[in-house]
């Protein structure tokens, strides 16, 4: 199932400056692990070591918080656009 991600800013340096990538992945927790084959270091800055999503990560699947869906076995089908959204603290 082909998904497109959109990706922010300060992570497209992880994906040679584009703010869209096309992945084949049936859930979250897949996404993660093709992101990372495809874009190397990106794994990293979106999960903790338990590979769920840092606490300043939000992700939304056709505008939906996967946190009131299934967390990281939300499934994807071909198609689904997959948010990348950075938490920003400031004062």
């Amino acid at each position: 199932m082909t998904v497109t991600v959109l990706v922010p800013t300060p992570l497209q340096k992880y994906t040679n400056n584009k703010d869209k990538v096309e992945c084949t992945s049936s859930n979250i927790a897949e996404l993660f692990d093709t992101l990372e084959q495809s874009c190397p270091g990106i794994k990293n800055r979106l999960c903790d070591e338990e590979g769920k999503p840092r606490r300043f990560v939000n992700l939304y699947v056709n505008n939906e918080d996967i946190r009131f869906l299934q967390g990281t076995n939300t499934a994807l089908k071909d198609g689904d656009e997959v948010s990348i959204i950075s938490a920003v603290a400031g004062g």
